[in-house]
Formats: structure tokens, C-alpha cells, sequence
């Protein structure tokens, strides 16, 4: 999801939190070479080359800054970077195949693949720079790609929030369904707040791997709905700040694909 970001004096080094919607720690580091290697790395890996736009050319673009300034070395890399690395996980929402990018456990940035002949690349997660439109995303195919991208994350109150807000706007009833995907992520919520630990308590995949079948209506996200989702998500978080990769974050990508102009090939969102 897109937000506002801080402003940098023009001599403080790009730090992770300037350029991707990222929290804690790796916010405030510093990006590093070594760190941009490992992401063109990994995307030439998966995609065969680097992505035009996509986080590797962010951060690499953010470390020839950082190293202009003296701010790091050629051989630097940041500690998260150095003890928990960048990761690609690929999963597939209907026709999508959906590729996230993560530096240290956070998402920096993410692809959509669609399987039919001539299928091509769309940045579904990367800072915010521009538009790109194509096929419509529904509310349902938005809350299956959260399920790839943070599947493993334990369900809390502002994710169920969402996800009911979510799911109002997709079938228009404007109430919860009972038995519904928000019913269960409201209930999952209310138990994994009495569980002490992490592997234990429901999962967002638990809840949403088939979110588009669960819901009995489901529409094309438009910027309202996704407004409505990052309110709902932000009011029910204790730090007032929506999860990165969450279900806020996928509504308001969905409606910027959905709402841009045709392009193609691979480009930031």
C-alpha cells in the first residue's frame, strides 16, 4: 500500500522506511550494496533478469545514492539483510501467479504473472511511482493475494476488521455475513489473543486461501473500497499503522491496477 513518506535531507543516507512501506527495524537502515545485490540476485533468479522499477532497481539506485554520500561502503550490508535475507515467495491466486518480494521478513514488493498465452509481468507491491491497469482485480482475488503474501501471519483485530470491511464492500450487504470469512477472522482473532504462542494461533492462509469462493457476491476494487479497508484496518491496529503486505495494502494495490491506465510490461504501482 502507498503512504506518504518521510522526508530526507538531502546528505542522510535512503533508508529502507523512505522508499518501501516497511515497519520496525529495517525502516530506519540504511540501504545497502550488498543488500541490492542479493535482490537483483534473487529476481534474475525467478523473473530471469531484474525488474524494470521493481525493488531490486529501487535499492540499487538507493545504494549508489548512499554510497555517493559516503553513507556506506561497496561491501556493505545491512544487519537484517546479512542475518535474514531476501526471500521470493510465489503462490497462485486463480490465474495469477503471485510473486512477493521480502527483505528481512518484511514485503518490499510483489508481482502478479497471469497464466493465459502471452501473460505478463505486473508489479503488485512496490513503492508507489505509477499506474498500470489491465484485467480488474476483485475484492476476493485481493484478499487471496494477502493469503500468499502474509499467509503465515497469526490473524489479530485489525486484520479481522478488515477483512470485514473487505467483505461488506464486496457483496454490498453492508453487514457481516454469519459464517462468513469475517465471522471467521473475528473469531480467530478473539482466540489467538488468549494464545501465548505464534504456532498455535489461525493464520491468515487459514482464512483466506479461498476467499474468492467464501464470499457470495464479489466486485472489482475501487478506490472507495480500498479507503474503507485501510480506515478499518489503521483504526484497529495499536500502533495505527496497516500491516505491510496486509489486506489494506492488497485493496489499495487491487484498485490502482484497476483504476490506471492500460500499460505494459513490468512497472511500479
Amino acid at each position: 500500500m502507498s503512504q506518504e513518506q518521510p522526508r530526507r535531507a538531502a546528505e542522510d543516507p535512503v533508508k529502507y522506511g523512505d522508499v518501501f512501506n516497511v515497519s520496525g527495524e529495517i525502516a530506519s537502515q540504511p540501504i545497502a550494496p550488498r543488500d541490492a545485490a542479493l535482490m537483483q540476485s534473487a529476481e534474475t533468479t525467478v523473473f530471469g533478469q531484474t525488474q524494470k522499477g521493481g525493488p531490486a532497481a529501487v535499492m540499487q539506485s538507493a545504494a549508489d545514492v548512499n554510497l555517493s554520500i559516503g553513507a556506506v561502503g561497496h561491501d556493505d550490508i545491512t544487519n537484517i539483510t546479512r542475518d535474514q535475507g531476501v526471500r521470493l515467495s510465489e503462490g497462485f491466486v486463480g490465474d495469477r501467479h503471485v510473486i512477493a518480494e521480502a527483505v528481512g521478513g518484511e514485503v518490499v514488493g510483489g508481482y502478479t504473472v497471469t497464466s493465459s498465452p502471452g501473460g505478463q509481468v505486473r508489479a503488485a507491491n512496490p513503492p508507489a511511482a505509477g499506474p498500470l491497469g489491465d484485467a480488474a482485480i476483485t475484492v476476493g482475488e485481493a484478499l487471496e493475494a494477502t493469503a500468499v503474501v502474509i499467509g503465515n501471519k497469526p490473524v489479530d483485530q485489525s486484520d479481522a476488521a478488515a477483512i470485514q470491511a473487505a467483505e461488506v464492500r464486496a457483496t454490498g450487504r453492508g453487514q457481516v455475513i454469519p459464517g462468513g470469512i469475517s465471522a471467521e477472522a473475528q473469531a480467530a482473532a478473539n482466540q489467538n489473543a488468549q494464545l501465548v504462542r505464534d504456532e498455535d494461533k489461525t493464520k491468515m492462509v487459514d482464512i483466506l486461501k479461498d476467499a474468492k469462493e467464501k464470499l457470495p457476491g464479489d466486485k472489482a476494487v475501487t478506490k472507495e473500497d480500498a479507503e474503507r479497508v485501510v480506515v478499518a484496518e489503521f483504526r484497529n491496529d495499536p500502533g495505527n499503522s496497516p500491516h505491510p503486505g496486509g489486506v489494506a495494502a492488497a485493496m489499495a494495490t487491487a484498485a490502482r491496477l484497476n483504476e490506471g491506465p492500460a500499460g505494459s510490461g513490468p512497472r511500479m504501482i
